[in-house]
């Protein structure tokens, strides 16, 4: 998907039906989990042995650049950590689902750069494959 006009992105969104969008959400799940292999950290599971919130943050994030095309990875990176706010999520020193700690609970400049380049191919995938 090209277009950068949100009423575009939203229109081509809402023409995906949600099997569509898990399948993206999918695709960008195991790209991660993929990565973060490449980086040493074996932590990552596959889709279909996520937990449910793990899977429907990375459905809202599919969403979220789906109708917000020209989103930066740092605006994607906002709107990952206004979801997680909103569920309860804070900063924490590990991923804790139980907890619901994550420390990826920091604003996009204080990430590590290969926190960073997460929300690169995250976005990159989404555009691929709408």
């Amino acid at each position: 998907m090209k277009s950068t006009s949100k009423s575009s992105a939203t229109n081509a969104s809402s023409n995906l039906t949600d099997d569509q969008i898990e399948a993206i959400a999918t695709v960008c799940h195991d790209a991660n989990r993929a990565y973060c292999i490449t980086q040493g950290d074996n932590s990552q599971v596959v889709w279909s042995k996520a937990s449910s919130w793990q899977r429907q943050s990375a459905i809202d994030g599919v969403k979220f650049v789906l109708g917000s095309p020209s989103a930066t990875p740092e605006e994607i990176h906002e709107s990952w950590m206004n979801q997680k706010v909103k569920d309860g999520w804070v900063l924490g020193p590990i991923k804790d689902g139980a907890k619901k700690t994550h420390p990826c609970m920091v604003p996009y400049n204080q990430l590590p750069e290969g926190q960073r380049k997460k929300d690169h191919l995250f976005r990159a995938i989404v555009l691929a494959l709408a």
